[in-house]
C-alpha cells in the first residue's frame, strides 16, 4: 500500500457512535409479517436486484434500499403499501414514514442522511423475477460459527446469504462517509460478494480451508455462474464495485470489509443477547407492562401469580 494510502488508513476511525444503529438494523433479518415471504432483509435485498436488473441507477438503489432499511429499524412492514391499506392518506402516510426515518438516522453523517431522506418511500418495484442466483441466497443458510479443527456451532436460526449480504450493503453505505468511500460501489460490492454461495453450500472457514487449492477456482467458477444471469450493463456494474473485495487498500474496501465484520459480529451476538435477556429487563427497561388504563390491574395480576 502506498505511503499516502497508509497515512490514510492511520487518520481513519471507525464511528463508534452508528454501533447502537448497526445492532438495531440487524434484526431487520428477523422481522417478518403476514403474507409476505421472508424477512425485511431478504425482501429488500431481493426488490434491490430487481431493481437493478431492470436497469435502475445503482445510486438510486442504493438510497432506496438504506432509507427504507432504516425506516423499517423503527417501523418494521409498516411501509407506505401497509399503511395505505390502513386508510392512511398519501400525507399521513409520509408523515409516518418521515417520522420512522427521523427517529433512527439521527447519527447517519451528512449530507449522506438529507439524501437517503429523500428517498424515503420511494419504494422499489416488486414486480417480476429477480435473477435466479438471489432465490438460491435466500434459500442458502449461512454455515455458523467454524474452526478447522474443531466442531462447527450452529445459531438457530440461521440466517440466509440474501439477509446477510443486504445487511452488509447497508452498513457500508452508513459507514462510507466515514471512510471518504462512494457509497453506491459499496453498496453494489455488499450485494454481490456472495454471489458464489447461490451454487456453493456454505460450509464456513473450515471448508474454505479444507478445499485448499481447489478455493479459488471454485468461487470464480460459482461467481460466474452468477454474473451471467445479470444484463450487460449492471454485470459491468457489479464486477467493477467486487474489485473492492479482496482488501482493504482502498477507501470502498475499507468501508465494505468494516461492514462485513460487523455484520458477522453482531448475527453472533443478538444469539447471546437472547440468551443472557432477564426479565427485570423486559419489565423494568423495555416495559413488557406499559403503562395504559389496565396497568395497575396487570400488576396486581402478576404478584398475585408470583410472576415472574
Amino acid at each position: 500500500m502506498p505511503s499516502s494510502a497508509l497515512a490514510a488508513v492511520a487518520g481513519e476511525a471507525a464511528p463508534t457512535h452508528l454501533a447502537n444503529l448497526f445492532r438495531e438494523l440487524n434484526d431487520l433479518k428477523r422481522i417478518r409479517s403476514a403474507g409476505r415471504a421472508g424477512s425485511i432483509a431478504a425482501r429488500l435485498f431481493r426488490a434491490a436486484w430487481l431493481a437493478l436488473a431492470q436497469g435502475e441507477p445503482p445510486d438510486a438503489v442504493m438510497r432506496r434500499t438504506t432509507a427504507a432499511a432504516l425506516v423499517a429499524a423503527r417501523l418494521a412492514d409498516l411501509d407506505r403499501t401497509a399503511l395505505a391499506a390502513l386508510g392512511l392518506a398519501p400525507p399521513a402516510v409520509d408523515e409516518v414514514l418521515l417520522a420512522g426515518f427521523d427517529s433512527v438516522a439521527g447519527d447517519v453523517a451528512q449530507p449522506l442522511r438529507s439524501r437517503l431522506r429523500d428517498s424515503v418511500g420511494h419504494t422499489l418495484s416488486t414486480g417480476g423475477e429477480p435473477p435466479g442466483f438471489v432465490l438460491l441466497l435466500e434459500e442458502q443458510p449461512r454455515a455458523g460459527v467454524t474452526c478447522p479443527g474443531q466442531p462447527r456451532i450452529v445459531l438457530e436460526p440461521p440466517e440466509n446469504h440474501a439477509e446477510h449480504c443486504l445487511m452488509v450493503a447497508v452498513y457500508g453505505v452508513l459507514l462510507s462517509p466515514a471512510y471518504g468511500a462512494d457509497a453506491a460501489t459499496v453498496f453494489l460490492a455488499g450485494l454481490a460478494h456472495h454471489l458464489h454461495n447461490a451454487l456453493m453450500p456454505d460450509a464456513g472457514f473450515t471448508g474454505e480451508v479444507l478445499l485448499g487449492p481447489h478455493l479459488d477456482g471454485a468461487i470464480a467458477h460459482a461467481t460466474q455462474e452468477a454474473l451471467g444471469e445479470l444484463p450487460n450493463g449492471v454485470r459491468l456494474d457489479v464486477e467493477a464495485a467486487r474489485r473492492i473485495l479482496p482488501d482493504a487498500a482502498t477507501p470502498e474496501g475499507r468501508a465494505f470489509h468494516a461492514a462485513d465484520v460487523i455484520d458477522r459480529v453482531l448475527q453472533t451476538a443478538q444469539h447471546l443477547r437472547a440468551a443472557s435477556l432477564t426479565m427485570g429487563r423486559v419489565l423494568d427497561e423495555m416495559h413488557l407492562v406499559h403503562d395504559g388504563p389496565v396497568k395497575p390491574f396487570h400488576d396486581r395480576v402478576l404478584r398475585e401469580m408470583s410472576l415472574p
